[in-house]
């Protein structure tokens, strides 16, 4: 069997799938879920939201391998990297955010 005959095979399977499930939405068995829209707003509470929650697991980790109650550094070092990715990420999109502003502010209507 060839490279090219898996690929179609996937392919041809996954087309199967997607009419199969299209048939169940049009004859009414099978209703698609509705959107859940959010504001911009909520998406941005809750990212922080995360990422804080993120830091106090941080915090909670430092704290009980310094006083030895765990000594897993491999979990702890994995907290850690997490925390700082949230934090840098949450810093970028906030410095892109804040370097839209400066833009649109510089528009001339």
């Amino acid at each position: 069997m060839t490279i090219q005959s898996v690929g179609l095979k996937a392919y041809s399977n996954a087309l199967s799938n997607f009419t199969k499930a299209e048939r169940s939405i049009q004859s009414g068995k099978l209703t698609p879920e509705p959107r859940v829209e959010r504001s911009f707003s909520d998406t941005i509470n809750s990212s922080v939201k995360k990422v804080n929650d993120m830091q106090s697991e941080k915090s909670t980790m430092i704290q009980s391998f310094a006083s030895g109650e765990t000594q897993n550094v491999h979990e702890l070092m994995i907290t850690l990297q997490k925390a700082s990715v949230a934090v840098k990420m949450t810093s970028a999109v906030r410095n892109k955010v804040m370097e839209a502003y400066r833009e649109l502010s510089k528009m001339q209507f």
